[in-house]
């Protein structure tokens, strides 16, 4: 593995939202070191792109109301614990869920285990809203998939945050989760 500035010289065989989320950042000039790797499926692969990004690594959450009429992405520092609790009382919502897959794919055209900010250039008609751990937004750079497990995105906060979401045309909520059991 070996940390690359940019897109990768040869897009042949990358998913067509894997190049989108490359055109998309460079649209924007924001610059963008990439790492490809094996699936990023569980937390010690999380650890180990941790180490060799130089970044926080983003745990991005798709979750809904009960009723599945509000849909949330939320992106939070890989090491911090979700608790719903602790969520719902900062957005003023009732308990929140994981969101089907089907949704997933509905809303930000991703898979489970590629969830991205970059998922929400799918998202047109704003059906879901971003929240951000603020920890993400005071880190020096953020580890982010380009909607696809198998690579991995260093970009700089600063740059991240608020561009991209305002590119999106997702406005953000900042919240504060402590991670704490």
């Amino acid at each position: 593995m070996a940390l690359e500035k940019g897109r990768p010289a040869d897009c042949s065989g990358r998913l067509d939202k894997e190049i989108k989320s490359y055109d998309f950042l460079e649209s924007l000039g924001i610059e963008f070191y990439r790492l490809d790797h094996e699936p990023a499926d569980n937390m010690d692969v999380c650890d180990m792109l941790d180490c060799e990004l130089g970044a926080v690594i983003c745990k991005n959450l798709f979750l809904c109301n009960k009723q599945q009429t509000k849909f949330y992405m939320l992106m939070l520092p890989a090491h911090k614990k979700f608790k719903t609790k602790e969520l719902t009382s900062q957005i003023n919502s009732s308990r929140l869920s994981f969101a089907g897959a089907d949704k997933m794919m509905e809303y930000i055209n991703i898979t489970p285990g590629s969830v991205s900010i970059l998922g929400l250039m799918f998202d047109t008609d704003n059906n879901v809203q971003l929240l951000v751990d603020e920890d993400l937004i005071n880190s020096d750079f953020v580890g982010i998939h380009p909607c696809i497990n198998t690579s991995s995105l260093r970009i700089r906060s600063t740059d991240m945050f608020p561009a991209v979401p305002n590119a999106l045309h997702h406005p953000y909520q900042v919240v504060k989760l402590s991670g704490e059991d």
